[in-house]
C-alpha cells in the first residue's frame, strides 16, 4: 500500500473515530470544550462589524460631508435614471403626486417595446433571433406579466451598465497593475462566495429599503465575473496585435482603448452576458429589500405557497432571461457588418421603423387603449394548470415520494449528518489543514486551517458542519447524475442537444423557483433542500463532463482505436482520464453553486449557516449576517483552492 493511501485511510479513520466517540469523551472527561468552542474565547466579530456600521451611519465624517451624505449621493445618481426608465417602460411621465398627479406623457406601449427588442435582436444576428426575442416579450404581455416584467427590465437596464462598466474599469486597472490584481483577487473571491443575503443587510442599513438598495446589491453580486473576464480577455489579445499598435506609435491610453479593448470585445461581451444572467438571478432576492417586479411576484407566491402564481412569475423571468441571454450572446459573436449607403432612412431602416412604431402607438394609444396596454380580457393564465398538476401529483404519488424521502434520509442524509456533527472542532481544524496540505500544498493547508479556526472561534462550528454535510451530499448526487449525462451528451449528438438545452433552461431559472415545487412535493427539511440544491447545481457537472470529453485530442482517441480498444475501454481508459481536469473544474463549479443555493434553502427549514444569514436579514443584524456569510465564503474558498490544485496536478501528470 502506497504512502498516499495510508495517509488518507489514517485521516479518515481518525476523523471517524473522533466523530463517533466525541460525545462519550466529553461526558467521561467533563470537558465541554471538546464539542464546542469555549464561549469565553469566542471572537466578538459580530459586535465589531455592527459597531463599524453604526459609526459609518451616525458619526463618520469626511472633511465637509458625512458618510450618510455619500450614500445619499450614490442613491440619487442611481435613482434618477432608474425612475426615468420606469416611467418610460410602464408608469408614464406625471406631474404632481397622488390624486393630484397628471400624466403629461404615456409610457411606451407594449407594441413599441416588442418592436424595439425585435429590432435589436435582428441587428445582433438575424430574423430567427428577432422572432425568438419578440415571442418572449409577447409571452409576457399575453400571460399578464407585462407590468412586473417592465419593472424588472428597468432594474436590469440600470444594473447591467453599471456592473459591466465598473467591471471593465476594474479589470483594466488589474491588467495594468500586477499589485492591484493581487489585491483585487481575494476581494473578488469574497464577493463571489459570500452569500447574497449577507450583504443585503449592510446595504439595507446604508441605503435604506427600496429599489436603490436592491440595485446596489445587484451590482455587487453581478460585477465580479465582468472583472475576471476583462483580465483574461486583455491578456488573451495576440502579441502581434499589440506589436502593431506599438509600431503605429500608440500611447498607453490609445493602446488600451483603440487596440486592446476593441480586440477583446467578443470576450468582453461574454462578461456582459454573465452580468445580465446574474442580474436576473438576483431579482427575487433583491425584491426582499424593495426591488419589486417579477422577483416580488415569485417571493409573494412562495410565501403564500401559491404554486401556480410562483411558477408563472418564475417562467416570466426565464422567458426574459432567454431573450436577453440570446441577444447578448449574438452581440458577442457578431462580426463587422457592411456599412449601408444612401440617405439616412436607407442606412438605418430599423431605427426609422422603430421610431415610426413608437410615435404611431403613442398617438393611436390615446384613441385605442388596447394599443397602449395589452387588453386584460385577452390575457391568459397557466396558474390554475400548475396548481392542479401539483395537486394531482401529490394525490397520486404522495406515498411513493414519501417512501423515497424516508429511504434517503435514513440511509444517506442522517448517517452523513451524524458523522459531520460529531467531529470535534479542534480535530476538524487539523484535519482540514492536513487534507488541503496533501492536495494543494502547505500554504493552502495553513490558510484552510485558519479559515476553519475562524468559523470555530465565531461560534458557528455546528452550523458549518451542517452546511458541509448538505453541500457534500448534494454535490455527490449532482456529480453522480451529471457526469453520466455529460458523457451521454458528448457521445451522442442528438442527446447532447436535448441535454445541454435542458441545462440551459435550468441555469436560467432563478434559484427561488426551485423551492416552490420542491416544498409542495416534499414539505420542508433537509431532503427538500437537497433536491433543490441538486437541481440548481447539476448543470456545471453535465457541461464540464461533455466539454472535457469533446476536447480530448482526436489523435489520442485514434491511438486507442489502433491499440484495439473497444468503445467502453476507449471511454474508461482514454477519454475519462484525459478529461479529469475538466471534470474537477465541473466539481468546483458544482460546489460553488451548491453553497450559494444552500443559503436560499434556509427558507425551507435547514439549520445551517444559511439559516443564520437569513435570520440576520430578518433582524437587520449586519454583524451576524456578515460573520455567517464569511463562514460560507471561507468554506467555498477552501473547496475552490483544493479542487483547483487537484485539477492542475492532474494536468501536469497527464502532460496537458
Amino acid at each position: 500500500m502506497t504512502g498516499t493511501r495510508v495517509f488518507w485511510l489514517a485521516l479518515f479513520a481518525a476523523t471517524w473515530a473522533l466523530s463517533s466517540y466525541s460525545f462519550q469523551l466529553y461526558k467521561a472527561l467533563d470537558a465541554r470544550w471538546i464539542i464546542r468552542f469555549p464561549k469565553q474565547y469566542e471572537m466578538p466579530v459580530e459586535a465589531w462589524i455592527t459597531s463599524l456600521l453604526d459609526w459609518l451611519t451616525d458619526s463618520a465624517h469626511f472633511f465637509f460631508f458625512t458618510f450618510r451624505d455619500v450614500t445619499r449621493a450614490i442613491a440619487a445618481v442611481i435613482e434618477a435614471p432608474y425612475q426615468i426608465l420606469r416611467n418610460l417602460l410602464i408608469e408614464g411621465f406625471q406631474s404632481g403626486l397622488g390624486a393630484q398627479a397628471v400624466e403629461y406623457a404615456p409610457s411606451l406601449s407594449w407594441i413599441a417595446v416588442i418592436a424595439v427588442i425585435v429590432a435589436i435582436a435582428h441587428y445582433a444576428r438575424d430574423w430567427r433571433l428577432a422572432a425568438l426575442a419578440g415571442f418572449c416579450f409577447l409571452y409576457l404581455a399575453v400571460f399578464g406579466q407585462w407590468a412586473s416584467a417592465m419593472v424588472t427590465l428597468a432594474s436590469v437596464l440600470i444594473a447591467v451598465p453599471i456592473g459591466a462598466v465598473g467591471g471593465l474599469l476594474l479589470g483594466i486597472a488589474a491588467f495594468r497593475s500586477p499589485l492591484f490584481d493581487r489585491l483585487l483577487r481575494p476581494v473578488l473571491d469574497l464577493m463571489q462566495t459570500v452569500p447574497v443575503f449577507a450583504y443585503l443587510v449592510p446595504v439595507l442599513i446604508l441605503f435604506g429599503f427600496g429599489p436603490v438598495a436592491a440595485l446596489v446589491a445587484t451590482v455587487i453580486y453581478a460585477m465580479p465575473p465582468m472583472v475576471r473576464v476583462t483580465i483574461v480577455a486583455l491578456k488573451g489579445v495576440p502579441e502581434e496585435i499589440k506589436e502593431a499598435g506599438r509600431m503605429a506609435g500608440c500611447t498607453r491610453r490609445q493602446m488600451m482603448w483603440k487596440v486592446l479593448v476593441p480586440s477583446a470585445t467578443p470576450s468582453l461581451m461574454v462578461g456582459v452576458n454573465q452580468v445580465i444572467m446574474l442580474t436576473l438571478n438576483m431579482v427575487i432576492i433583491a425584491s426582499m429589500i424593495g426591488a419589486g417586479g417579477l422577483g416580488f411576484d415569485v417571493l409573494a407566491s412562495l410565501r403564500r405557497l401559491d404554486i401556480g402564481g410562483g411558477i408563472e412569475a418564475g417562467l416570466a423571468i426565464v422567458v426574459m432571461a432567454i431573450a436577453l441571454d440570446r441577444v447578448s450572446q449574438a452581440f458577442a459573436e457578431r462580426g463587422v457588418s457592411e456599412t449601408r449607403s444612401g440617405n439616412p432612412l436607407q442606412r438605418h431602416p430599423w431605427t426609422a421603423t422603430v421610431f415610426a412604431i413608437v410615435v404611431g402607438t403613442l398617438i393611436l394609444g390615446r384613441l385605442v387603449p388596447a394599443v397602449q396596454t395589452y387588453p386584460e380580457p385577452l390575457t391568459l393564465t397557466t396558474g390554475p394548470f400548475w396548481a392542479s398538476a401539483m395537486e394531482w401529483i401529490n394525490i397520486n404519488f404522495f406515498d411513493t415520494f414519501e417512501a423515497i424521502k424516508v429511504v434517503v434520509l435514513q440511509w444517506l442524509l442522517l448517517p452523513v449528518k451524524k458523522f459531520f456533527a460529531g467531529i470535534p472542532w479542534a480535530w476538524g481544524i487539523v484535519a482540514t489543514g492536513l487534507f488541503a496540505w496533501r492536495l494543494a500544498g502547505w500554504r493552502i493547508g495553513v490558510l484552510s486551517a485558519l479559515f476553519m479556526a475562524f468559523i470555530a472561534a465565531s461560534g458557528l462550528w455546528n452550523k458549518a458542519m451542517v452546511t458541509i454535510y448538505l453541500c457534500g451530499v448534494s454535490v455527490l448526487i449532482a456529480t453522480v447524475i451529471g457526469i453520466p449525462l455529460g458523457i451521454w451528451a458528448a457521445e451522442r449528438e442528438r442527446a447532447g442537444r436535448i441535454i445541454l438545452g435542458l441545462m440551459d433552461t435550468l441555469q436560467t431559472l432563478p434559484s427561488f423557483v426551485y423551492l416552490i415545487p420542491v416544498v409542495m412535493l416534499f414539505r420542508v427539511g433537509d431532503f427538500s433542500a437537497m433536491i433543490a440544491v441538486v437541481l440548481y447545481a447539476l448543470a456545471p457537472a453535465v457541461r464540464y463532463a461533455a466539454f472535457g470529453l469533446r476536447e480530448v485530442p482526436e489523435q489520442l482517441i485514434e491511438a486507442g482505436r489502433t491499440a484495439g480498444c473497444t468503445p467502453r475501454q476507449l471511454l474508461w481508459r482514454v477519454k475519462l482520464p484525459l478529461a479529469t481536469p475538466q471534470l474537477l473544474l465541473g466539481l468546483n463549479q458544482t460546489i460553488m453553486l451548491a453553497l450559494s443555493m444552500l443559503v436560499i434553502t434556509a427558507l425551507v427549514g435547514t439549520r445551517d449557516l444559511g439559516q443564520e444569514v437569513y435570520i440576520a436579514l430578518t433582524k437587520a443584524n449586519a454583524g451576524q449576517g456578515i460573520v455567517a456569510g464569511l463562514a460560507v465564503a471561507f468554506i467555498a474558498i477552501i473547496a475552490d483552492r483544493v479542487v483547483h490544485a487537484a485539477a492542475e496536478g492532474q494536468k501536469k501528470r497527464l502532460g496537458l
